[in-house]
């Protein structure tokens, strides 16, 4: 089963989050929104399909990234969460909540065997 098919996210804490989208507009030309910018490529088996990786500030004192106590969290593209989830039920890794869907996808969380929370995420098919 292939589990993880690349990078959905990259999130960080930092003291402004508007004042940092500004900035990376500014300095680096990135297209933020409050929620940051998402970075479109295509797919190398099919060209056709489009993917997109997300970039996001969040505030210094956000819980989301919580119980992790680090400045960051990565968000990784899978294939088949229900499946994944079974095996890493399986393998007793620490998972955080229930899958959630919405009309972009299927998230959980889970901690890595440092504590570093982690996001999963099955897009849906026109992701």
């Amino acid at each position: 089963m292939k589990k993880v098919t690349g990078i959905g996210g990259i999130f960080f804490k930092c003291k402004d989050p508007n004042a940092m989208n500004e900035w990376y507009k500014t300095h680096l030309g990135f297209n933020t929104s409050p929620y940051g910018t998402s970075f479109e490529w295509r797919e190398e088996e099919d060209p056709s399909k489009k993917g997109t990786t997300q970039w996001a500030p969040f505030s210094e004192d956000t819980k989301y990234f919580e119980p992790a106590t680090k400045e960051f969290m990565i968000n990784y593209r899978v294939e088949n969460l229900e499946a994944l989830m079974e095996e890493l039920k399986k393998e007793n890794v620490t998972i955080l909540d229930e899958i959630q869907t919405y009309d972009y996808g299927k998230f959980i969380h889970i901690l890595d065997m440092e504590g570093n929370k982690i996001e999963l995420w099955e897009p849906t098919e026109h992701d």
